[in-house]
């Protein structure tokens, strides 16, 4: 590090003239960034749920895969007079459209499920001639804009309000919320960080500089996740999550070195000395720190999801830029500021208070007396903080999960005042029959009249559209009958039997619908039965393939492919923290001390995740209208993975001055004491900095990073607080010299620790 630091204070003008080439470039780029990003996600593992859509994609001459649903509201009844009309020109304008499959809807069916009980409201569902999620979405904005000028040609355009939705309108309406959302918290952040900062600092130019570092590792890793798009899979998630990470840890780091230096020069170290002993010291601190931040994050690289492998990714690249910047850009910035750093210095004499370590001398004493005393009070309240994890559900949340001020949300929202929201992500059963046996032979039929009964038992099942349910009432004789001639049956039901019967008559589609009650925790658990009933022996459907699909079960396979990986990420994270702790401070006590710890922290968050979130306590802070009563699969991951990474940042600062004091002074109980009293401001100001950061995301419109940011600020506090200032401290102080064995002996030829003041 040392002919690293010299060399950069030495090149300190040209080193600031290449980033801010960088950042200039970074801030045309990345606001396009969000363009490139993935909205559907998902994994891209082999899974049942994929080959059910893979089937219906290959097999089926018109399926209705990706469709949009229109839903439109008026003063006239839309099955006569003024309202049919504005329905059918409506239909009639999107059906000439060249990207339009068919149309279904009251008009073309007469079937009342299209309209309400005071016929003032309908939908019609727009099935799409495209191959993807994301293709679907590129249309969401022409459909919309087309809705809209037609009804704005309409003498009455006012008093009819027409909505689009269904699943690609309301990814694509994620992925603006989510952008939206970025901008708005970084425009709230920057005024209340300033606040910090300058109570921190004492010192406006001072707390201009971590400002600096944070947004630019913001933009310039936006910029690289907006390029590496463009060839792997990026969620949108991604982008919140760079905007949290890269201010939080930017900021961390920067704090730090700032902090540092300006130590150096209060002891008389002239400016390009003081910088590069702060790399010496500080530089070494965040890059182990950044190190131990990019495992967890690394480790999510190993996950199935796109979700989760781009958080990983963009997580990478936003440490490696804080990093990179906290130890380049931001010390040739230091020599060429000197003392100027503390301007204006009437305002540090006002605020010598809040970073004096007087208070924290204190403190660090009264932890000295009674280390016992701390470390059980400390234990107790995060045990009661974890107690709620033994009750935690996995799964899709039953309610707040499509942002409801959008769009697409509004549309849910009118189909299930309707009754008819499950007609949108509907559970999708295929049944393939061996070769030789057609869906349309009278034994099949049966089979599937016996599926689509067992189904529709279920309460919460609404209905079931299927090949024998085609006219309520019919017999299976009826049936065999109309398909014993399939061209003359697709003659008269061309659109129906396209979409719910293969081409070659031998696989067919039994979409189920959900009742309005059903929310999406338990259209997993309707999942679960139908494949339960699948994998029964079912009469005259032996030897038939039968997979089931769909939004639900999705999510099912995906949650079960991730959890069978947790355990494994878990194991890296930890080995890996281990090893780079052992290296770094060269100890056996420490890293295994670090890792109980950060455990405890984690565990700690999770049931404060379950008790807010999935059971609803203090929900409605957040804009919640009750519990989610389950938290998404992906939370837990991504919360473990990015919190343990975080918490040791502070472990790390901490460590690291507690071993320098000891390998200066060779008492442990003084150099932990001096670790604390030196370092709790900087972390203090640190942590207040990211729960801001992360505390502002819980607030947000897309639930996933509400449960993240509020995991995230609640990680952090925890950390900040309990762990770092209580635990942390006490743990040092009883195992004495055993912390830094073996790097350092047990015997050593300097006065022992002299002992604890009495309580």
């Amino acid at each position: 590090m040392g002919p690293i630091a010299r060399g950069l204070v030495r090149w300190r003008w040209v080193v600031v003239g290449v980033w801010v080439v960088i950042g200039v470039l970074a801030a045309i780029r990345a606001p396009h960034t969000p363009e490139v990003l993935n909205i559907r996600g998902g994994s891209n593992r082999p899974s049942e749920s994929a080959d059910a859509q893979a089937t219906l994609t290959h097999r089926f001459s018109r399926p209705v895969s990706e469709f949009f649903v229109v839903t439109l509201q008026g003063p006239e009844p839309f099955d006569s007079g003024a309202g049919r009309g504005v329905l059918d020109t409506l239909i009639g304008r999107i059906n000439s459209q060249p990207y339009v499959r068919s149309i279904a809807s009251y008009s073309s069916t007469h079937d009342t499920t299209f309209i309400s009980r005071d016929h003032r409201a309908t939908f019609f569902v727009v099935a799409l001639n495209v191959s993807s999620g994301d293709s679907a979405g590129k249309l969401v904005v022409p459909v919309r804009t087309l809705v809209r000028r037609t009804l704005e040609g309409l003498a009455d355009a006012h008093d009819y309000r027409a909505l689009v939705t269904g699943r690609s309108a309301l990814d694509l309406d994620v992925r603006t919320v989510s952008a939206e959302d970025s901008r708005r918290s970084e425009a709230r952040l920057l005024p209340l960080t300033m606040v910090i900062l300058v109570l921190a600092f004492g010192a406006l130019v001072a707390a201009v500089l971590p400002l600096i570092i944070g947004f630019l590792a913001i933009a310039v890793s936006l910029t690289i996740v907006g390029v590496l798009a463009r060839y792997t899979p990026m969620s949108i998630f991604v982008l919140n999550m760079t905007t949290m990470i890269g201010l939080g840890v930017g900021i961390d780091y920067s704090l730090l070195v700032v902090t540092r230096f300006r130590e150096e020069l209060r002891r008389g170290v002239r400016r390009r000395e003081a910088a590069v002993n702060t790399m010496l010291t500080a530089g070494s601190a965040v890059v182990t720190s950044g190190l131990t931040v990019v495992v967890g994050f690394a480790a999510l690289l190993l996950t199935p999801l796109v979700e989760t492998r781009s958080v990983g990714l963009g997580g990478l690249i936003v440490v490696a830029v804080a990093v990179l910047l906290s130890i380049t850009l931001l010390p040739a910035l230091l020599a060429i500021l000197g003392r100027e750093i503390d301007a204006p210095r009437a305002l540090a004499r006002k605020l010598t208070w809040y970073h004096s370590p007087q208070t924290w001398e204190k403190w660090a004493r009264t932890l000295s007396r009674h280390p016992r005393r701390a470390l059980a009070l400390g234990g107790i309240a995060i045990a009661i903080l974890t107690a709620p994890v033994l009750w935690i559900r996995i799964g899709l949340p039953a309610r707040n999960w499509w942002p409801a001020e959008t769009e697409a949300g509004q549309g849910l929202d009118a189909l299930t005042r309707m009754g008819v929201a499950g007609y949108v992500n509907p559970v999708r059963v295929v049944v393939e029959m061996p070769a030789g046996e057609p869906v349309a032979s009278a034994a099949t039929l049966r089979g599937l009249r016996a599926l689509s009964d067992s189904l529709r038992a279920d309460p919460r099942v609404r209905d079931i559209r299927s090949v024998v349910d085609l006219e309520p009432g019919t017999s299976i004789l009826g049936y065999s009958m109309l398909y014993s001639d399939l061209p003359a049956a697709r003659a008269k039901y061309g659109a129906f039997l396209d979409a719910y019967l293969s081409s070659d008559g031998r696989a067919a589609l039994l979409d189920v619908i959900l009742a309005d009650t059903t929310s999406l925790t338990s259209a997993m658990d309707v999942v679960a039965r139908a494949r339960s009933l699948a994998g029964a022996h079912l009469r005259h459907l032996t030897g038939a393939r039968i997979l089931v699909g769909g939004y639900a079960a999705s999510s099912v396979d995906f949650q079960k492919d991730l959890l069978r990986r947790f355990p494994l990420l878990v194991l890296l994270i930890l080995a890996a923290t281990g090893i780079m702790l052992a290296i770094a401070f060269r100890s056996v006590l420490v890293p295994i001390k670090a890792i109980i710890m950060n455990s405890l922290s984690v565990s700690a968050t999770f049931g404060l995740i379950v008790l807010v979130f999935q059971h609803g306590i203090g929900a409605r802070v957040f804009g919640l209208d009750g519990p989610t009563s389950a938290i998404f699969v992906v939370v837990p991951v991504l919360v473990f993975a990015v919190v343990f990474g975080l918490s040791m940042d502070y472990e790390v600062f901490l460590l690291s001055r507690i071993k320098e004091a000891y390998d200066r002074t060779g008492r442990n109980a003084e150099a932990t004491m001096e670790g604390v009293s030196a370092t709790a401001s900087v972390i203090t100001s640190a942590a207040l900095i990211m729960i801001m950061v992360f505390g502002v995301f819980a607030f947000a419109r897309v639930l996933v990073m509400q449960f993240l940011g509020f995991g995230l600020a609640v990680a952090v506090l925890l950390d900040a607080t309990v762990i770092r200032m209580v635990l942390v401290p006490a743990f040092m102080q009883l195992a004495g010299r055993w912390n830094w064995w073996p790097g350092v002996p047990l015997r050593r030829r300097r006065r022992p620790d002299p002992p604890a003041p009495a309580g």
